[in-house]
């Protein structure tokens, strides 16, 4: 996608939520308007965004809350003067071919992790989505498990690689 037409969705992003809402609770961010700015961001990109668990609760942003991608899976939700952020999944359309989304991955036999980048870790659930950063201890192919070092040197775990630095903690 070019950069010309990822600012024309932030702008229609922008336009989207700056639109009020009345049944908004006053205290608490309005997730039907952030659901409706992320699908339409996510239906330009065709695919489909998963809707914000409406169990989280959080401080309504005082300015209108940025939607940005962070690859071709993921959206994130941020309000920067309050500090939060949402990672928000995309999942391919009904009917989209598997091929399509094969392109999006790197090759299976190249190391798309090496040995001292930092990754993202996640942990993925229906409800909710947790990140943490740590550091390869060693090269990983997607779909590969590898040991990561958290922020301490001490703090080992061991996930398996999703894509370039990132990788995903399983139950």
């Amino acid at each position: 996608m070019s950069r010309k037409t990822l600012a024309r969705l932030a702008g229609l992003a922008a336009c989207a939520l700056a639109a009020p809402v009345a049944n908004a609770q006053q205290g608490n961010e309005d997730w039907q308007t952030i659901d409706v700015l992320t699908d339409m961001v996510a239906k330009a990109m065709g695919r489909n965004a998963t809707p914000v668990d409406r169990r989280i609760k959080l401080a309504r942003c005082p300015e209108q809350a940025s939607v940005t991608m962070i690859d071709a899976q993921t959206l994130a939700v941020r309000c920067a003067s309050l500090g939060w952020r949402l990672r928000v999944p995309m999942t391919a359309p009904a009917g989209a071919s598997p091929v399509a989304a094969s392109f999006a991955r790197p090759a299976a036999s190249a190391p798309v992790i090496r040995r001292g980048d930092n990754v993202r870790v996640t942990i993925d659930t229906e409800s909710y989505s947790i990140s943490y950063a740590a550091v390869a201890t060693q090269d990983g192919r997607v779909g590969e498990t590898i040991a990561l070092r958290g922020s301490d040197a001490k703090s080992m775990l061991s996930a398996t690689v999703t894509g370039p630095g990132r990788a995903s903690l399983q139950d």
